[in-house]
């Protein structure tokens, strides 16, 4: 799920740390951050960047640890009822 705060004018890692999340590591020009739900796994993952005056945030729930060995095994959700609500609840924390 992608969510785009318009006019942000604060500091993203700020912003994410109020809405519970914990600085994960730069990944190119995008930061990562993650949310507990029960001990390590599930949990939210969001990569955010800013365009211009846009905080842009990608959310998805990884339900297990990443199994990167021959491909690139990926078990995230983007759609799921959780995403979609904690997508409307990070949406409401921008004022």
């Amino acid at each position: 799920m992608q969510i785009r705060l318009e006019n942000f004018r604060g500091n993203p890692v700020n912003f994410m740390r109020q809405a519970g999340y914990a600085f994960d590591r730069n990944e190119d020009a995008e930061m990562s951050f993650v949310r507990r739900i029960s001990g390590d796994y599930p949990r939210l993952h969001a990569y955010s960047h800013l365009e211009d005056t846009t905080l842009v945030i990608n959310l998805h729930l990884d339900q297990k640890r990443p199994t990167y060995q021959a491909g690139r095994a990926h078990s995230g959700e983007y759609d799921s009822p959780l995403v979609m609500a904690e997508g409307e609840r990070i949406k409401s924390l921008h004022r």
